[in-house]
């Protein structure tokens, strides 16, 4: 009995790889696997090279794996670059219309033609390798319809034509039925459709973005779906429209958050001092890429840690929260609305590409236990004043038109009633405030889980990871037998609860995948060191073996 099996699926831009991937790990969903998706693509529309790997377990995942049980080639192209990952006895399906120089023992069925004699569109290829797949893996031809019924709004009797011909050609070389698992059965769903949704749970009023890889996918879910939940979805001209759009909604008492990656954040690092000064509540979420500059647009990298952190002129409270997997991006989003609003500050959601655009069995079980957490409004007594410093630093909101109430927005700095002052004790009195906010916050956060902890507790030996790495290195901590210690919140960082976490601990390993240790070099500042650091910087993840492969390395 296979304890788990990974699905290669590969071919050109264009040739719909996700949407492919994405049918195999809905077909695995229902028989009671655990599913992830990595999607890999370089910054083509048509040609190069995109595939996806598709893993299923009987067990909570959040990572690929390097050898596959299945490789599914739409030309050459993909058999040639991903021989090498093929596991004992796996299973090679390719268009025999396409490739020339195929692999001894592999299956070729001619896709290309099955398309064009059932009448449907050329990229129903990749449904015929649907259901070659379906064939070989011995998956229900009931549970193949349902769920392509499900995922094609167009062709639907061709599309299922071509699967059935696709199943035909392969099933007499298929190992039997499909084993079962037991994991609970939930939906298979993107981070970045994730964290739309946990911005909707939130509360969210407006969406406001310029798209940009890898956080467009929020920009799309959402306006997808604006409609259904009464929110408005804008993209203005360029981010720096972007975020003082936002602050706008804001200042008029919408819940809003933004998106963009690292390029488009530089060009928001005025609205950050503006929404930190003026005390605007905003989520802006940053899905990291590999940069400088342009870098790599559709690969990953975590390397935007101290930026986001330090964004902005001047000292103000912000609020960085890194979420590691589907349950965090959920859950994480929702609350980020909550506390921005609580406290008035700019909240960043730092995510990567490997979360945002990877697709996760989410349980929403999981995830249920969202605090309340409500804005301080004014109550309507006495003269208004926007900037009114209770011993908190919570100023009471009030929103125009209000009868009775001038409520400003001051970038300067601002006496209680909102009007600009050059006076050294208001000065000072201003700055306190904010930082009463941002003690405040702290002491909130305290009640809640801003620090995990996974693999075995008692190890002497923690890998300390963040964000995305959070789910290969659980995995590969549970495996060795090491500790896992992985913030979810950076800024305020809860120094106590990391230290706690770190309790008999003697050694520790950073695993990153930037180039310089950046959560090593945060923890450093609160005294606190990484032994050693795993770093990964080719704008790939790690895979399970590949950071099982340099834990191995460094214990040695």
């Amino acid at each position: 009995m296979r304890d788990e099996i990974s699905v290669l699926v590969g071919g050109r831009a264009g040739d719909g790889i996700a949407e492919a991937g994405m049918v195999i790990a809905r077909l695995y969903n229902q028989l009671g696997y655990c599913l992830y998706q990595y999607l890999d693509y370089p910054s083509l529309i048509r040609g190069g090279h995109n595939f996806a790997i598709v893993r299923a377990a009987g067990k909570k995942i959040g990572a690929h794996r390097d050898g596959v049980d299945y490789l599914l080639a739409l030309n050459q192209d993909t058999i040639d670059r991903h021989l090498w990952r093929l596991n004992e006895g796996a299973v090679v399906i390719y268009d025999s219309d396409e490739v020339k120089a195929p692999p001894a023992g592999g299956a070729g069925l001619p896709l290309k033609s099955f398309a064009r004699e059932a009448g449907a569109p050329p990229i129903a290829r990749n449904v015929g390798l649907i259901g070659a797949l379906s064939g070989a893996a011995g998956i229900e031809e009931e549970i193949v319809e349902k769920v392509l019924r499900k995922e094609i709004r167009k062709y639907i009797d061709e599309n299922l034509e071509v699967a059935r011909r696709g199943r035909a050609g392969i099933e007499e070389r298929g190992d039997g039925r499909a084993e079962r698992r037991s994991y609970p059965c939930c939906p298979v769903i993107t981070g970045n459709e994730l964290i739309g949704l946990g911005l909707l749970r939130g509360g969210l009023d407006a969406y406001v973005a310029y798209p940009m890889t890898p956080s467009s996918g929020v920009l799309h879910f959402l306006a997808g779906v604006a409609g259904e939940f009464s929110i408005k979805v804008v993209h203005p001209e360029n981010e720096i429209a972007v975020i003082l759009m936002a602050e706008g909604f804001a200042y008029a008492g919408k819940k809003t958050a933004v998106g963009t990656s690292g390029g488009g954040f530089c060009l928001m690092n005025e609205g950050m001092s503006l929404a930190g000064m003026a005390e605007i509540p905003l989520v802006v979420l940053v899905s990291q890429r590999a940069g400088p500059s342009t870098g790599v647009p559709t690969y990953t990298a975590q390397a935007d840690l101290p930026f986001v952190m330090s964004a902005g002129q001047g000292e103000f409270p912000r609020l960085v929260i890194v979420p590691g997997d589907a349950e965090e991006a959920f859950f994480w989003s929702a609350t980020a609305l909550g506390l921005a609003w609580r406290y008035q500050i700019p909240v960043v959601l730092l995510s990567d590409k490997t979360l945002s655009e990877s697709a996760y069995s989410f349980n929403i079980e999981e995830a249920r236990d969202i605090p309340d957490i409500a804005p301080v409004l004014w109550d309507g007594e006495g003269d208004y004043q926007r900037y009114a410093s209770p011993e908190d630093g919570i100023s009471p909101l009030a929103f125009p038109p209000r009868a009775g109430a001038v409520v400003k927005a001051n970038s300067y700095a601002h006496l209680p009633s909102g009007i600009t002052t050059e006076e050294a004790r208001a000065i000072e009195r201003g700055q306190d405030k904010l930082l009463q906010k941002e003690r405040r916050l702290a002491e909130e956060l305290a009640s809640l889980k801003t620090v995990k902890v996974y693999g075995d507790p008692g190890s002497s030996t923690a890998i300390l990871c963040w964000g995305s790495n959070k789910g290969v290195s659980s995995e590969v901590g549970e495996e060795l037998g090491l500790r896992v210690i992985a913030p979810v919140v950076v800024s305020p960082f809860p120094a106590d609860r990391f230290k706690e976490a770190l309790r008999g601990v003697e050694r520790t390993i950073s695993v990153e995948t930037n180039s310089t240790g950046q959560l090593a070099r945060l923890i450093r500042s609160y005294g606190f060191e990484a032994d050693d650091l795993i770093l990964k910087y080719d704008g790939r993840p790690f895979t399970v073996e590949g950071l099982m492969e340099r834990l191995l390395e460094v214990a040695a």
